[in-house]
């Protein structure tokens, strides 16, 4: 069993020099737990914010291949924590132990795509432009390209996956592929949770060699240690999955610094749902209860929860209607993660109860902070006249929304705000029928799903994980799949330099074997 100390992690050394503590708190029972963390002071900020950018001049110049073997030895060490971290994440945060288990099978998986991303080489896209001295009127010089690391990155990890999202999550992972060293603020709603794991990671530092500081783990109020994070000169980028106000509000802070730097915020969605009349028809079962499962899978607490559904009125509705009802009075409530996120909850349900009509409620479960399903039903003019209630509400809520027409269904498309998701459920008549929508969707969202659900974010290269704002602090970017990695590099070039100052990528005999694009071709070769 390992202690939790309660301290910072900055580089290879803990310190607790704040007088200023918290405890621990079990979701389930709201009871406090034997953790008590100590809160980063000023001083542990700026230490851990210094050793970073120290360790920076040292880790940046590491092969993708050492990356590789660090990202990989974190992964053996994760495991290595066995059956304690899952028994202190469960506490902590009230989610079963099954869905924790998976959670770090997925953790593990994106370290491993990161690190095989690394030893293949095609994130650098290393382009090679040869010299021409006798082109004319003008000689060519000769021109190497390639993506390098941001430097050190500030990473604030999601209450709701306090592994996959966390401290050795997918910002985590691509920060530290990308050659950057990584501050993580600890989320004070799984804190012991979050030791264990940058544990995992300091002590994989130290097994492959990694410099002193390339990791470190902060305690402590994100609108203060968070704050001066992000204000630091050392910090070059921020990640985060969180709520609008906090993205927000790093978001800002970054944009005011005397250098701004890019937030990669990820703040949440309601993920519409569209149904076409011919799928209605033919798949209403289907979809109700797929509908209802999605909705409040995890106690509606993923940032895909889909959190309105749009359909047309006609022959079929009411047979649609009468079968949502009934499968999301099966579905149960249970304990959310934290007391904030149940009061922000009954909060936002009792304001749409004052707006919109409850057309069913699921069951209730007898235990701390849990939360009621409830799902809500209205008009497209009702959503047309108050636009809020298109905005997410976290936890395990939805709203049907009746359309008497296409036209309005479009009209209440093209007034969607951005999100991370947008699903269809159509038949192929309805969907060759319906390719406005489908345009207009792809203008509002990330990832489009079609005949599914939103819910379950598939870990692969191809996978978009963003949207534009709201959704995210910058539309153009993912939060997971190995594009990733694109939010804390940069593009350099070298003009003309001499072939032992090059850095390897980009050298002529090519001797760490990437793909590379020579004059416009894609080669593996050595260039003679």
């Amino acid at each position: 069993m390992i202690h939790i100390a309660g301290k910072q992690f900055i580089g290879f050394d803990d310190h607790a020099a704040g007088t200023e503590t918290f405890r621990s708190t079990g979701a389930a029972t709201g009871e406090q737990l034997n953790y008590i963390f100590h809160k980063a002071t000023p001083e542990e900020v700026e230490l851990a914010c210094n050793k970073a950018g120290d360790a920076f001049q040292v880790y940046r110049k590491k092969s993708g291949i050492e990356k590789a073997i660090f990202l990989e030895t974190i992964t053996k060490e994760i495991d290595r924590l066995g059956d304690q971290l899952v028994d202190i994440c469960s506490q902590e945060t009230a989610l079963p132990k099954g869905r924790i288990e998976g959670e770090r099978g997925r953790t593990i998986h994106q370290l491993l795509m990161f690190a095989s991303l690394l030893r293949e080489g095609s994130w650098l896209d290393a382009r090679i432009e040869l010299a021409d001295p006798l082109r004319t009127p003008l000689p060519k010089p000769d021109i190497r390209y390639m993506h390098v690391g941001l430097g050190p990155v500030a990473v604030f990890g999601a209450s709701n996956f306090p592994l996959a999202f966390s401290v050795a999550g997918g910002d985590t992972a691509s920060a530290l592929a990308a050659g950057c060293p990584v501050i993580f603020k600890a989320h004070a709603a799984h804190p012991a949770t979050s030791e264990l794991v940058a544990g995992a990671i300091r002590e994989a530092a130290k097994k492959t060699q990694m410099p002193d500081g390339v990791f470190s783990l902060l305690h402590g109020e994100g609108s203060i240690v968070g704050i001066q994070l992000v204000k630091h000169k050392q910090i070059k980028a921020v990640g985060l999955t969180g709520s609008f106000t906090a993205g927000k509000a790093l978001f800002d802070a970054a944009v005011k610094r005397d250098e701004p730097i890019p937030v990669y915020a990820e703040m949440g969605s309601t993920n519409p749902v569209f149904v076409l009349p011919q799928a209605m028809k033919k798949n209403y079962e289907a979809i109700a209860k797929g509908f209802a499962a999605s909705v409040t899978l995890g106690i509606g607490q993923f940032c895909t929860n889909p959190g309105m559904m749009m359909y047309q009125r006609d022959g079929a509705s009411d047979n649609f209607i009468a079968s949502v009802k009934t499968e999301f009075e099966n579905t149960s409530g249970g304990a959310m993660l934290t007391d904030t996120i149940f009061k922000s909850y009954t909060q936002d349900i009792s304001r749409h109860k004052a707006e919109l009509d409850v057309l069913a409620l699921g069951k209730e479960v007898d235990m701390n902070n849990s939360a009621h399903p409830v799902l809500f039903k209205t008009t497209g003019g009702v959503l047309e006249n108050h636009p809020q209630l298109a905005e997410e509400i976290f936890g395990p809520t939805s709203t049907l929304i009746e359309m008497k027409s296409k036209d309005e269904m479009l009209t209440a498309a093209r007034n969607l705000s951005g999100h991370l998701t947008a699903t269809i459920h159509g038949t192929e008549e309805d969907l060759v029928a319906h390719q406005d929508l489908l345009d207009i969707l792809s203008q509002k969202v990330g990832r489009i799903v079609i005949n599914g659900f939103p819910t379950g974010v598939e870990v692969c290269s191809a996978m978009v994980h963003g949207g534009p704002f709201p959704a995210t602090t910058d539309g153009r970017s993912t939060s997971v799949g190995t594009a990733a990695i694109f939010r804390f590099t940069r593009a350099v070039c070298f003009q003309n330099m001499p072939q032992a100052l090059l850095p390897p990528e980009l050298r002529d005999e090519n001797p760490l074997s990437i793909w590379r694009l020579v004059n416009g071709a894609r080669t593996k070769e050595t260039i003679h």
